[in-house]
């Protein structure tokens, strides 16, 4: 099993000194030749830079994501995405998550689609939020060029939040620690098809509700990848996410998006 396993390797090059780093699985792509049926795939992305002005800046950027496909279709997928960046020995940012998730490949009707996370985010003063769910996957077109999935679950999560932390970018008085734990529907609706043929486009959304008197207050995160094929071995990437969440413990933004073009290298 091992021995036989093909390993594909994605590097991503920066393009005006920007990466992409998205949610949207490597799996999930609608170009064939990144959907192939092997049983392991694996893509990485990263970036670090560093320069003296008053301060040295120093910034590192890191986006990775293995895949592991069973005999029965079922995969296990690992995601890890870090953005870091220090001003002389302050952190200005800080924030990144690991996620496990168990899935089926797209082959069934209904699946189940079980995950864990831990996330950061020094800038809005999220020190820790910690979650585990199951949701019901649901097979609603799958074409040769395009399909789209639904499904529906619950997770719980814990979260910590904490002003004092030194990235935390809207401080003012009399802002204290905050420790929040409760149970979330979940919704997620995720979609990809091939606009040419040498053009995709993958997209994935989640909208969840909190389960308590604050369940018209969701939080929705929006994530799409848009992929141009030059060559075998080349493509162009414009990658576009965004967050709305305005149940926040804490006096930051409801809204926050990130628009960002890059070069994917696959050897």
């Amino acid at each position: 099993m091992a021995s036989k396993a093909q390993v594909k390797i994605l590097i991503l090059v920066n393009l005006i000194a920007l990466c992409v780093n998205a949610q949207v699985l490597n799996v999930d792509r609608e170009n064939g030749q990144d959907s192939t049926k092997k049983q392991f795939l694996a893509s990485f992305a990263g970036s670090f830079s560093s320069d003296k002005q008053k301060n040295k800046f120093v910034e590192f950027s890191n986006s990775t994501e293995l895949d592991y496909i069973l005999k029965n279709h079922y995969f296990f997928v690992l995601l890890n995405q870090t953005d870091i960046a220090f001003n002389g020995k302050n952190a200005i940012e800080n924030n990144g998550f690991i996620q496990l998730r168990f899935r089926d490949n797209d082959t069934r009707l209904i699946a189940p689609d079980a995950y864990a996370q831990f996330q950061w985010n020094g800038i809005w003063g999220l020190e820790s939020r910690s979650l585990a769910g199951l949701n019901a996957r649901i097979n609603c077109l799958e074409k040769k060029k395009s399909d789209l999935y639904f499904s529906i679950g619950a997770f719980y999560e814990m979260e910590r939040w904490n002003p004092q932390l030194s990235s935390y970018a809207y401080k003012t008085d009399n802002l204290f620690f905050v420790y929040r734990e409760m149970l979330r529907l979940n919704t997620v609706t995720k979609f990809a098809f091939k606009i040419g043929k040498k053009i995709d486009f993958a997209g994935i959304s989640y909208i969840q509700f909190p389960l308590n008197n604050n369940f018209l207050k969701p939080r929705w995160v929006f994530d799409s990848n848009l992929y141009f094929e030059f060559s075998k071995n080349l493509n162009f990437l414009i990658h576009y996410d965004f967050n709305y969440d305005d149940y926040r413990p804490l006096p930051i933004d409801q809204f926050y998006y990130s628009l960002n073009f890059g070069v994917q290298i696959k050897i």
